[in-house]
């Protein structure tokens, strides 16, 4: 559980605040905001679903297993978006590639840390 939480915390931090940095010419046009806003209700459900397990861990296991599936989710969804999007330029002027694995680097923590919380024995 200890993993789980502890990337939680981490991810919910730092998911909206890189999201923002990555889009942050782009925050004047309302047209771009479901793009970047989706990161900060994660980044809350993750921080959310952490804070629910410190006690007692069983009762808030559930809720952190839920903000672990919302944001595999969506994770899957931005990491197949960004892969087949490869050829056009990515807002924060990074390679796509670049974007695309570290998407990738992301989704994979975000199904470890899942299958961590559903599997504990906390």
């Amino acid at each position: 559980m200890m993993f789980s939480r502890g990337l939680a915390y981490a991810g919910g931090v730092l998911l909206p605040i890189l999201e923002t940095a990555r889009r942050w010419q782009q925050l004047g046009d309302p047209w771009v905001w479901p793009f970047w806003l989706d990161d900060w209700v994660i980044g809350l459900f993750l921080i959310y679903g952490a804070w629910r397990t410190r006690s007692p861990v069983e009762r808030g296991r559930p809720v952190l297993a839920a903000a672990w599936g919302f944001a595999c989710g969506m994770g899957y969804a931005s990491f197949f978006s960004e892969l087949f999007d490869v050829a056009n330029a990515d807002p924060s002027g990074l390679p796509s590639t670049t974007v695309a694995a570290l998407k990738g680097v992301m989704l994979a923590l975000g199904v470890a840390a899942l299958v961590a919380t559903i599997r504990s024995k906390e």
